[in-house]
């Protein structure tokens, strides 16, 4: 899976602006919270942030960032979602936990090496199984876990 590929499917889940007052990150349009917005110098209005802008940030801050395409591709788009949905850093410790490696949130030489070495349909499998379990703690659990859960699911038969 390349990024256009992976942000197309993305749109599937972060699509449109909503503003849910029981989000900790406030209104988000396609996915991007305001405070990431304005950090990537966006002054306009969320509803109106366009698309094009969104896949500039997703692409920098959370495709690179997870080095996507040095990742084996069974676990290239969960590693991605994670990273767009709890963090970058967060998403890395799934990936490092499910390893069995340090999990520091950097996805450096040995995790990287681990990763491309492992099999990747019981490390994407492991993964998930992590970000279920983290999600599962959140306080906001009740409020979004219903939704969580389906997009994690979601992940185990796809791509």
């Amino acid at each position: 899976m390349n990024f256009d590929q992976a942000f197309h499917q993305l749109l599937g889940h972060e699509g449109g602006y909503v503003d849910h007052p029981a989000d900790p990150g406030g209104a988000t349009c396609w996915g991007v919270t305001e405070r990431v917005a304005r950090a990537n110098g966006y002054t306009g209005p969320m509803k109106s942030l366009p698309v094009d802008v969104a896949k500039a940030i997703y692409k920098r801050d959370y495709w690179d960032a997870v080095r996507a395409d040095e990742v084996p591709d069974a676990i290239r788009y969960s590693l991605f979602d994670g990273a767009v949905n709890s963090g970058v850093k967060q998403s890395v410790k799934w990936l490092q936990r499910a390893l069995g490696v340090t999990d520091d949130g950097v996805l450096g030489p040995q995790t990287l090496q681990a990763a491309n070495a492992a099999d990747g349909p019981t490390l994407k499998a492991k993964m998930l199984g992590a970000r279920l379990q983290f999600m599962a703690d959140l306080p906001t659990w009740p409020a979004f876990g219903k939704g969580w859960s389906r997009r994690i699911a979601s992940l185990m038969v796809t791509t």
